[in-house]
């Protein structure tokens, strides 16, 4: 018994650290293709491994809205534009920092500083204490209260970010094609005609 407790444990182990490599990495490959749709894809990657990370802590009620709605509905919302903007190949890292890379890394800095700073208020000496876990705790209706109450707010600003992303994509998309086949056009009309050519 003894034996196969350690096994479990190293076993447990083992998948969260997979897991959790699989997560640091596919979120450095989701910023560094040049590839939307690649990007996308190690996103999905990303949102696995913390499909995975949750159940690892008995969450499975969280870990299976992370695959079925972020890995499944969204991202094929993010893929449903990529598709619609179409394939254009970006090199976020060339050319040097650019004021947007820069404010771009400013707002990470400041947002994981925001973190780290309630995260460190809001726990204080409770970490070194455990806390008492109902039965509730982790069920969907447990779930369903926080966020139609605490966190109704959030609930609700993140459904409209997510709508005013797709409607942008749809926008975005429209603009390219539409420079994409102006410019097109200028280029055919400035090519010199052939010899001998009719008029």
């Amino acid at each position: 018994m003894v034996i196969a407790a350690s096994a479990a444990d190293v076993l447990v182990w083992a998948v969260w650290m997979i897991a959790g490599f699989s997560c640091l990495a596919s979120g450095v490959a989701v910023v560094s293709f040049s590839n939307p749709f690649y990007s996308a894809l190690a996103l999905i990657g990303n949102l696995g491994s913390l499909a995975v990370l949750y159940l690892l802590v008995s969450a499975e009620f969280v870990a299976a809205a992370q695959v079925l709605v972020y890995a499944g509905a969204v991202m094929v919302m993010f893929l449903f534009v990529i598709a619609y903007v179409g394939p254009r190949m970006e090199a976020p890292w060339a050319g040097g920092p650019t004021w947007q890379t820069l404010g771009a890394v400013l707002a990470a800095g400041a947002l994981l500083t925001e973190i780290v700073v309630v995260i460190g208020l809001g726990a204080g000496d409770s970490l070194k204490h455990s806390a008492d876990v109902g039965g509730a705790f982790g069920t969907p209706a447990w779930i369903g209260r926080l966020f139609l109450t605490d966190h109704l707010l959030a609930f609700e600003i993140t459904s409209i970010v997510l709508l005013v992303a797709a409607v942008g994509g749809v926008i975005l998309g429209s603009h390219t094609r539409r420079g994409d086949g102006g410019s097109s056009r200028e280029d055919a009309a400035r090519q010199p005609e052939p010899v001998g050519a009719p008029r």
